[in-house]
């Protein structure tokens, strides 16, 4: 794609039933799409309410909307910083190979780097290659020593209703 246009800009609350759409798209992609229930109303209070848990960017190519990044801030107690975390890096098909996914990572670590993040990380999935390889292509480091274990669902609640272990 040569004399591609590419822009990239903080979603505002307008863009919330394309964040969704990029959701759901998201998760068919991963192989997950029966996980991905959030609203536009859940997606509107936690990303534009009073007290926003995370932020967006959009990308465009030439002018259609061809990309999201979502993110937020998490802590290193070792660094003694708070880190940038990518929850979800999506690039729809059609728009793949035009640079949006280089730039809107470039664009993720000029914010971490500008907001005094010690580091900027994300998890991916083991049989996703693809993504892989692109994240190898700049510079990225996998963490294979570490696992991701998650709460959620009845679980969650169990533990939460615990009164001691």
């Amino acid at each position: 794609m040569t004399d591609t246009l590419i822009a990239i800009r903080p979603a505002t609350p307008d863009d919330v039933p394309l964040i969704r759409q990029l959701i759901v798209e998201l998760a068919e992609y991963e192989r997950m799409r029966d996980a991905a229930v959030a609203t536009d109303a859940a997606l509107r209070e936690q990303l534009f309410g009073a007290q926003p848990a995370a932020e967006v960017l959009l990308g465009e190519v030439d002018g259609q909307p061809a990309g999201f990044a979502l993110f937020f801030h998490n802590f290193s107690t070792f660094l003694g910083q708070r880190g940038l975390y990518l929850e979800d890096l999506f690039v729809r098909p059609q728009f793949r190979g035009a640079g949006l996914g280089k730039r809107l990572m470039a664009t993720l670590a000029r914010l971490a780097v500008q907001r005094g993040c010690g580091r900027f990380e994300w998890s991916v999935l083991d049989w996703n290659t693809p993504s892989i390889g692109f994240y190898r292509s700049i510079g990225a480091v996998g963490m294979d020593e570490w696992t991701v274990q998650r709460l959620q669902g009845d679980a969650l609640h169990a533990l939460a209703a615990r009164d001691e272990l």
